[in-house]
């Protein structure tokens, strides 16, 4: 018998969360790593944790993530982006819950591109009057 998936996809800043729900014990595997493992911070792991959190879910599912790209803060937002977008899967009823937190919306912030003549994004060469 196939186990019911409900999957999400999370982005943020440069990286990219692949999200599966299946129901189990409340395991949180991110590439093949226990979080504790893969995420250091106990802050950013908090913050993977929020969608589950809001919508009373804690230990029904076991969340398997697949992100790449980025760095810690980027793929814990990604991650919690999947996993708001896979609950809605599960169940329309949480749109409301999670809009609330503000937990489906896709933080729009990326990083600003070099422009031609700057050392930077917007850092000018120093100047100089002679």
């Amino acid at each position: 018998m196939a186990q019911v998936q409900y999957y999400g996809t999370g982005r943020r800043k440069s990286s990219v969360a692949r999200v599966r729900l299946v129901p189990g014990e409340g395991r949180i595997i991110i590439n093949d790593r226990e979080v504790e493992e893969y995420i250091p911070f106990a802050a950013l792991r908090e913050v993977i944790k929020q969608p589950l959190v809001a919508t009373e879910t804690v230990g029904s599912y076991n969340v398997l993530v697949n992100v790449k790209g980025g760095g810690y803060t980027g793929q814990a937002g990604a991650i919690r982006h999947g996993i708001s977008r896979a609950l809605l899967e599960v169940d329309p009823e949480y749109r409301g819950t999670l809009k609330r937190e503000g937990l489906l919306t896709r933080d729009p912030r990326m990083k600003e591109r070099k422009k031609y003549g700057l050392k930077g994004a917007r850092r000018a060469p120093q100047f100089s009057k002679r």
